[in-house]
């Protein structure tokens, strides 16, 4: 399986808990922070809840 790179680019202020919590689970903290995950559907359906936070790309 390939690995995605998750980066936070936005805020978490004024958004739902759900997705706050969606974001920890990730490993991400700050903007900017980085974290590098398998692409699982699991974690592709966390990435789908924060979409708009985040920018992910493929990493070999």
């Amino acid at each position: 399986m390939s690995n995605l790179r998750i980066t936070q680019t936005k805020s978490v202020i004024s958004e739902k808990q759900n997705q706050r919590d969606t974001l920890r689970t990730l490993g991400l903290k700050k903007i900017g922070q980085s974290t590098v995950r398998e692409d699982t559907p699991q974690v592709l359906g966390m990435i789908r809840t924060v979409a708009h936070l985040v920018t992910v790309e493929e990493v070999d």
